[in-house]
């Protein structure tokens, strides 16, 4: 069950390749540690002491957790990085009418949810209601909702921008947003409706 770094190559206009490399540097961290952990828990998951208050299986299990969503986020973040202006697709066009009003509707609420995450800020397709929802999680695994299909996803860890942006979150998101590249989001909402 051993998995592999993507390889990604810079290719955006949302950040500088300072920042892009160093966020890889980041990311294969994360595929290091899920490694790790998966190791761990085969060949000494120590299953006679677990318990809900804490110790070594419990701590490795959230370790999992933590460590798989920082894999699979990064992934379809650095994915859905644009490296020019572009306007979303039909498809994307209906989501953002039906589900928010338009798309200025969905942007300013994308852009709060953004600005509120201290880690992500994701729409996702929810399969249990069949709606479109921007939500935001604090951690990789804090505000995630387990039916939930990711479509855009923006990391908004200082560590995703910092370097090019300081403080100046809404600048990024606002960067994020012009960039997005909208025929890999279109292609994502295709496989669901």
């Amino acid at each position: 069950m051993k998995i592999e770094s993507k390889p990604f190559v810079y290719d955006t206009a949302v950040v500088s390749q300072k920042q892009f490399d160093d966020h890889i540097t980041l990311y294969n961290g994360y595929v290091g540690k899920t490694n790790e952990t998966t190791e761990m828990l085969k060949n000494n998951p120590e299953w006679k002491s677990a318990n809900a208050t804490g110790g070594h299986y419990r701590g490795w299990k959230k370790t999992e957790t933590y460590a798989i969503n920082g894999v699979f986020l990064h992934e379809l973040y650095f994915q859905n990085l644009g490296s020019r202006k572009s306007k979303p697709l039909a498809k994307t066009q209906k989501v953002f009418t039906e589900s928010f009003g338009s798309f200025e509707n969905w942007k300013d609420d994308f852009i709060a949810c953004a600005t509120s995450a201290r880690g992500w800020c994701i729409l996702v397709y929810e399969q249990r209601t069949k709606s479109f929802r921007n939500i935001l999680l604090d951690t990789h695994e804090d505000g995630n909702i387990v039916a939930a299909f990711p479509l855009i996803v923006l990391d908004m860890y200082e560590h995703a921008y910092f370097l090019d942006f300081g403080t100046d979150k809404t600048g990024y998101i606002n960067k994020f947003i012009d960039n997005i590249s909208w025929d890999l989001i279109e292609s994502r909402i295709s496989t669901l409706i």
